[in-house]
């Protein structure tokens, strides 16, 4: 946490020729956030050269923050000037920067300064106008947990007659999993702590499990058409062992630890499709926003925290004892 520093010297970004300038009023604090501040993603114990999201080296400082809700208040001598006071959320996955297209997507916060800041500059393509009557600091809660959620079940291609099985059910990509999935009217049983299982059940869930349940005993082989996993570790085996042939494991996450056993057999004896979902589909920010102006989904936010009280927040979050999102209030009177 004392890597944490607020900082007030910071000038304010000027957007170039593709780009937009957006006064920031809410971000959201995530996984990410804190996977990249203590090197989470480098597979080599923490060394700086891979540790980036995108397993490159973090170039600090950097002002993190992936998720973002704003204004615009300055568009790029390319940019159409329609989005000038626009309210607008960030697309996290950043393919374009600084007028050229990526070789390799970035993340917002990770590989480029986020949202944790009264101002942020983006190429105009990850500037999605939003119309909705939800608050500054709702919509902050969306942009990286939906978008991630949306992808996962884009990839594994879930539809109606489906019962997905998504772990970690109660965390910002967890709980919004749960409400996209029944979106799309597919059956939803969420894992997740047995104190947190009614507000599962208020977000959608047809059924929850407890973290500790086996997979097997309470659901039997073969039951599930897509699993949305979150967490991994010890429990992974069972979470093939409860697809159908030819189900669908999608995952964005590893709380419980990266590391797993595959028994191969399963894998091909079944005919699974295994999905591993970071960058983001083209489609599915634009989904994102269609579903939130429908009022298909709803924001979950557990507590909100003003720009100074970042260090708090992510204590708080590491504790894993909310549902939902935490948000940071940067608008003026935050």
């Amino acid at each position: 946490m004392d890597k944490l520093v607020l900082r007030d010297d910071i000038p304010v970004p000027v957007p170039g020729p593709r780009d937009v300038l957006i006064k920031i009023s809410a971000a959201g604090v995530n996984n990410t956030d804190i996977n990249t501040r203590i090197g989470w993603y480098s597979k080599s114990n923490g060394d700086s050269e891979d540790a980036g999201w995108a397993g490159n080296p973090i170039q600090l400082p950097r002002i993190q923050g992936a998720d973002v809700c704003g204004k615009v208040v300055a568009v790029g001598e390319q940019v159409d000037t329609s989005l000038l006071n626009e309210r607008v959320l960030v697309e996290p996955c950043i393919l374009e920067a600084g007028g050229k297209v990526l070789d390799q997507p970035w993340y917002f916060g990770s590989e480029c300064d986020g949202g944790f800041a009264e101002y942020t500059v983006v190429a105009a393509r990850h500037a999605h106008k939003i119309n909705s009557k939800l608050s500054d600091i709702e919509l902050a809660s969306f942009p990286c947990s939906y978008s991630t959620a949306e992808n996962l079940l884009t990839r594994a291609e879930v539809g109606a007659k489906d019962v997905v099985l998504v772990t970690g059910a109660s965390g910002g990509v967890g709980s919004a999993v749960v409400q996209l999935a029944k979106a799309r009217r597919a059956q939803v049983i969420g894992v997740t702590s047995p104190s947190k299982a009614d507000r599962i059940m208020d977000l959608g869930a047809d059924r929850t499990l407890a973290r500790d349940a086996s997979l097997v005993q309470e659901l039997g082989n073969g039951t599930v058409d897509v699993v949305i996993d979150l967490v991994a570790g010890k429990q992974w085996p069972d979470l093939l062992n409860v697809l159908r042939p030819f189900g669908r494991y999608a995952v964005s996450g590893a709380i419980a630890g990266p590391f797993v056993e595959l028994d191969v057999r399963t894998l091909y004896l079944k005919d699974l499709s295994l999905f591993g979902c970071t960058v983001l589909d083209e489609v599915v920010f634009p989904n994102l926003i269609k579903r939130i102006e429908a009022g298909e989904i709803s924001p979950v936010v557990a507590k909100t925290f003003s720009l100074t009280q970042i260090p708090e927040a992510q204590q708080l979050f590491e504790t894993k004892q909310h549902v939902g999102k935490f948000v940071i209030d940067i608008s003026d009177d935050g």
